[in-house]
């Protein structure tokens, strides 16, 4: 077998192949076993007709056919494990010359796995942003404490902003109600910003009983396209408000939030929730901003196969996303006022994905260079956490003995690695 490689552009390559007799050969014998088997020839079973006698009872061109395949495929897996190809794609195959016995030529062009020149990835320049917690930030956290703990009671004076409100209301543009612009007995919180911004001010200085209308503007950026930017009215009827009344913070209500003698105690281990949160919040920012610039400093080629796959892997996140919000894939199309195929071939989602692609290849790249790997043991733990968290779910714990996907969290915790490997070297 002879190989000649040629390099179409930094991620695509044309290997052509040149077959012998020798290996011609080969491919018939192996082409014969297999089209033996299914030949039926009076006095043989099945299965068991001598190969000299199914050859002659098989078409000649289907043999052929049967012969090239077979060839074609063993000559390019070995020529591209010899030459440490790693094709992203089906090779596409074009046979240019083929005597029968003698000789066959083909090409088979596909896009590989491209080669990545890293950046300086020691003197990256990103760093974590400094972490500060503030006193209103305990004082919040304090404070949602202090409603889990609070009493309620009925009132008759006028709503304030922390009410617990039940209202009926009817959303009219142009004086005809809207979709989804309607609600009975409804529980509202004021300030829980959970309207679009004035509904719940409109609420305040009212009291129970009245009915009123809000004059609004949705946002310009809303969800819903017929309403983005629009004026409405909501009718709105107060039907009851319940005052919260927030205990005192002292020792006795320290004691009863958690394990605390003191206050000051509380708000001591408040603080220090809140940094260590904050911490690694800014570390995961870090990770990320990190991976972003050595894929901008580094000479990343980027397969479109590999583009196309992180693509998909978008669509699919938003696609989640969506069904957690309780919208469809149509009505987020319809906001974005694009089709199926225009939002596929957009090209925000194609950055997006190119840049997910290039960290991809550039932190595979860095593992190589730092020679990080996985051990048995870190593996083990893995696939144990991930057991665990599956433990009610028989079906998928059977999916972790499966070879691929325990090859799947190894490249994962290597990659976890890996970026904690940037963040030490750029400290």
């Amino acid at each position: 077998m002879k190989t000649t490689i040629k390099q179409l552009s930094d991620t695509k390559l044309e290997v052509t192949i040149t077959l012998g007799a020798k290996e011609l050969d080969d491919a018939h014998k192996v082409a014969l076993s297999k089209l033996a088997k299914s030949v039926k020839v009076p006095g043989f079973r099945k299965g068991k007709v001598p190969l000299a006698v199914a050859e002659k009872n098989i078409d000649p061109q289907a043999l052929q056919e049967q012969l090239l395949d077979d060839a074609v495929s063993k000559a390019v897996a070995a020529s591209f494990v010899e030459h440490e190809i790693q094709a992203l794609e089906r090779p596409a195959v074009d046979v240019k010359k083929y005597v029968p016995g003698e000789s066959l030529e083909f090409t088979a062009e596909a896009e590989v796995l491209p080669k990545v020149t890293l950046g300086d990835y020691r003197n990256l320049k990103s760093k974590a942003n400094p972490v500060a917690i503030t006193a209103k930030e305990v004082d919040e956290v304090i404070e949602r404490i202090q409603k889990g703990f609070a009493t309620k009671k009925e009132v008759t004076r006028a709503a304030i902003l922390g009410d617990e409100t039940v209202i009926d209301f009817v959303g009219k543009k142009d004086d005809i109600a809207f979709d989804g612009g309607t609600g009975t007995d409804y529980s509202l919180t004021l300030g829980s910003q959970s309207f679009i911004p004035g509904f719940e001010e409109g609420i305040v200085g009212h009291t129970p009983g009245e009915t009123f209308d809000i004059d609004l503007k949705f946002p310009s950026d809303y969800h819903v396209a017929d309403l983005k930017g629009q004026e409405v009215t909501f009718t709105t009827t107060l039907k009851s408000i319940t005052e919260l009344e927030l205990p005192k913070i002292d020792n006795d209500f320290a004691a009863k939030a958690g394990p605390f003698k003191t206050a000051v105690e509380m708000k001591a281990d408040i603080k220090r929730e809140l940094k260590a949160q904050k911490e690694r919040e800014a570390i995961e920012k870090l990770k990320e901003a990190l991976a972003e610039e050595l894929a901008e400093v580094s000479k990343v080629p980027t397969p479109e196969a590999l583009i196309h796959d992180q693509v998909h892997s978008l669509q699919r996140d938003v696609q989640q996303n969506l069904q957690y919000q309780g919208m469809t894939l149509e009505q987020y199309l319809e906001n974005l006022g694009m089709s199926a195929d225009e939002w596929h071939d957009s090209t925000e989602l194609r950055e997006q994905a190119t840049t997910r692609v290039k960290i991809g290849l550039v932190l595979a790249e860095l593992s190589k260079v730092e020679k990080i790997q996985a051990t048995a043991d870190e593996l083990a733990e893995h696939i144990e956490l991930y057991r665990k968290q599956y433990a009610n779910n028989p079906e998928a714990l059977k999916q972790f003995e499966q070879v691929e996907v325990q090859r799947d969290i190894a490249n994962r915790l290597i990659t976890e690695k890996t970026v904690e490997r940037l963040i030490e070297l750029n400290r």
